[in-house]
């Protein structure tokens, strides 16, 4: 990725010669692989920008950063260049300019993201199009219930466990739910996981995963995650079946043309089938009659919105529901910032706040 990187920042810096080529070399080695996928991929936006604005990225000035953000806010749908790009959401907006202030900075260039009309614009782009960002829909464990000690309902984690097949390929889903869901993991981590990484069980039949970095890990000290005697059982039994016996945890499943699994692929899953496996399970569940009076159009909505967070989401407010404060959650599944983890529980504390407690007592009378 280091050549992609340096690619970029030259096509930016004076006459193509950067002044001081540790400063990316540097920055390639302190990124995550994904902050370098997305700092590539924004870099590559802005340059089509300018190219449709009839601008060198090399001589960018504030005023082009501004129209970029104008058009991107939708607030400008006049200019041609402004029509042929997207909108995006605030926060996306604002990663976009610290990825190009970065680039201009490394290329020894003014940053023309620091120009005031750009921090203006910004803000009306806030104001416009406000800063709540799309959540991914919670795939809780008994769903949206408020006694946790009550039946399960409609979409969540004991529905998608009883949709998994009782074949090789619900054997490897039905670990990846328990494993998601007793870690908190991101995609990223749970394809990540390899087989030396689980400890256990021990005399209780519980166990442990190692996860060597993360998101939020930036100096890779690591984190212990704890896996329930279920979890550890899930686990055991996946890699039997899938003679899982070094690397890779969670491996694709080879299928048939009759749709009954062939084999086990020796590679990590991508990240991007996580969504994947979690939608096609809600279609499962919905065709097994799992999901009680959930109908055709709900189950569509659930999955367009669920995402390889959900799970990640659904914890939080389970934990959150039994009463666990912000510091343990934050601390059990690695979260930095607290805005986040308040952002998951907002809804579930609308619906056990005063004006929810009212409208139940009245409903009892």
């Amino acid at each position: 990725m280091l050549g992609e990187v340096v690619g970029e920042v030259r096509a930016l810096a004076d006459q193509q010669r950067l002044l001081d080529p540790r400063l990316v070399e540097a920055a390639v080695r302190a990124w995550s692989a994904n902050t370098i996928r997305a700092f590539l991929s924004d870099l590559r936006l802005w340059d089509a920008w300018c190219r449709r604005s009839a601008t060198s990225a090399g001589r960018a000035t504030g005023d082009t950063v501004a129209s970029y953000v104008r058009a991107l806010s939708g607030l400008d749908r006049e200019r041609q260049a402004a029509k042929l790009t997207p909108t995006r959401a605030p926060a996306t907006i604002a990663r976009y300019l610290v990825h190009i202030g970065w680039a201009y900075r490394m290329a020894g260039r003014e940053d023309p993201t620091a120009a005031p009309l750009v921090r203006l614009e910004m803000k009306a782009a806030r104001k416009l199009v406000g800063t709540r960002q799309r959540q991914a829909r919670a795939i809780r464990y008994k769903g949206d219930v408020a006694d946790l000690d009550g039946p399960a309902s409609g979409v969540c984690l004991q529905t998608l466990l009883k949709a998994c097949r009782k074949d090789m390929l619900g054997a490897r889903d039905l670990a990846l739910l328990q494993v998601a869901y007793d870690t908190g993991c991101r995609r990223s981590e749970l394809v990540a996981i390899v087989v030396d990484d689980v400890e256990g069980p021990d005399g209780e039949g519980a166990g442990t995963l190692f996860i060597p970095k993360s998101k939020t890990d930036r100096d890779r000290e690591g984190a212990v995650a704890f896996l329930s005697p279920a979890t550890m059982r899930a686990i055991r039994k996946w890699r039997d079946v899938g003679y899982v016996d070094a690397g890779a945890l969670f491996r694709r499943v080879e299928m048939h043309l009759d749709g009954s699994p062939r084999t086990v692929g020796q590679g990590a899953l991508h990240p991007n089938s996580i969504t994947l496996i979690y939608r096609r399970l809600i279609r499962a569940a919905f065709d097994r009659k799992l999901l009680g009076a959930i109908g055709e159009s709900e189950v569509e909505r659930w999955i367009a919105s669920v995402s390889s967070h959900s799970i990640r989401v659904g914890v939080a407010q389970d934990n959150f529901a039994a009463g666990e404060s912000l510091p343990a959650i934050m601390q059990a599944y690695r979260w930095r910032d607290s805005k986040t983890v308040m952002r998951y529980g907002a809804k579930l504390a609308a619906k056990s706040g005063a004006s929810a407690r009212l409208a139940r007592r009245f409903l009892r009378e």
